[in-house]
């Protein structure tokens, strides 16, 4: 088979990489299948009518003007390997192409999930402190070490957002017999109530919860939507667990709510990343702090390749992808998450 009698993928998949996200198995599979042609991100329409006018499908999300897209008459998919939608194209233009806009951040989910739960463990058994007392040899034993220690058990937790991370988060919780409220106002109650949550008001998940996880995305409606009021309606002591977007929350007023003794906190997300090394939540106590790590497994990377190839060959056969999850036209010009940079 020839080039020109392969299928033609443009493949910008920045800040991932094609090694990252392709076995080395499903790599040869790629370029076996298809002729791939790396592009510069930030220069798509650089490459000339003779490639764009043969793209099938786009490996990644780079900028694209109205203009460039109308020279690409085959294309059937742009593929977003980085998981976040970006609102760096003219999306209007592409769901009245037809023109599927998918997304592999689901892959992320289940990853994201148990580190959520791992740092809900540590929070309430007091168990990176324990730690840190021990290596000082000021550890207290038995029951004087745990004055401030509860179980998940029986509690009550509350979940803002419910999308692929919440559902993950909510199956991985049920072994606990928790009530789990949720506040999701994208969706309906029945959808919440068949997963076994019960739908509630963001004030009665804040303030009725000892756990509070936050997995929502960034949107043009609720960028740092949970401040200073939010945290003060907290029970004393409750954990505030973020796991999706630093951005959703006003992190100033987060690290006071700790600060004060009000509630614990444990987060995967920050303002900026990385993190100054003189940022001030870096020696906060009562907080739990990992790198933007959750979900940056090898596993899950992989896994993404493993449903790029999959959907292309459905597409391929002029079938609907069933792996990836596709952008919505009521809400994919809504979200303002960052893409994260991978060393």
């Amino acid at each position: 088979m020839t080039n020109t009698d392969r299928p033609l993928a443009i493949s910008a998949p920045e800040p991932r990489t094609l090694d990252l996200i392709f076995t080395e198995k499903a790599r040869a599979e790629l370029h076996a299948k298809y002729e791939i042609v790396e592009a510069d991100p930030e220069n798509i329409a650089g490459l000339g009518d003779e490639i764009l006018g043969r793209a099938r499908y786009i490996i990644g999300q780079p900028p694209l003007s109205a203009e460039t897209l109308a020279r690409m008459p085959a294309l059937r998919s742009i593929l977003n390997v980085e998981s976040n939608l970006l609102n760096n194209m003219p999306y209007e233009v592409l769901f009245e192409r037809g023109i599927h806009v998918v997304t592999t951040g689901q892959v992320f989910a289940e990853p994201v999930a148990e580190i959520g739960l791992g740092f809900a463990i540590a929070l309430a058994r007091g168990i990176v402190d324990a730690d840190g007392a021990f290596r000082e040899g000021n550890e207290l034993w038995g029951g004087e070490g745990n004055a401030n220690a509860r179980l998940i058990a029986g509690s009550e937790i509350g979940i803002v957002g419910f999308g692929d991370l919440g559902k993950a988060l909510r199956r991985l919780l049920s072994g606990f017999k928790a009530r789990v409220r949720v506040f999701d106002p994208w969706l309906p109650r029945s959808i919440l109530e068949e997963n076994g949550v019960e739908p509630a008001s963001l004030e009665d998940v804040l303030t009725k919860s000892d756990f509070v996880f936050v997995v929502a995305a960034v949107t043009s409606e609720n960028k740092g939507f949970l401040g200073r009021e939010a945290f003060a309606s907290m029970r004393r002591g409750a954990a505030f667990i973020l796991l999706s977007r630093a951005d959703v929350v006003d992190f100033k007023a987060l690290m006071a709510a700790v600060s004060s003794g009000h509630i614990v906190a444990a987060s995967d997300v920050y303002p900026q990343e990385p993190l100054p090394p003189d940022h001030p939540v870096r020696n906060l106590k009562g907080f739990i702090r990992s790198a933007h790590r959750a979900g940056a497994l090898d596993s899950a990377f992989k896994k993404m390749g493993d449903m790029v190839l999959e959907d292309m060959d459905l597409m391929d056969r002029v079938l609907p992808p069933m792996r990836c999850k596709r952008a919505e036209r009521e809400t994919v010009s809504r979200m303002r998450s960052k893409p994260v940079a991978v060393n």
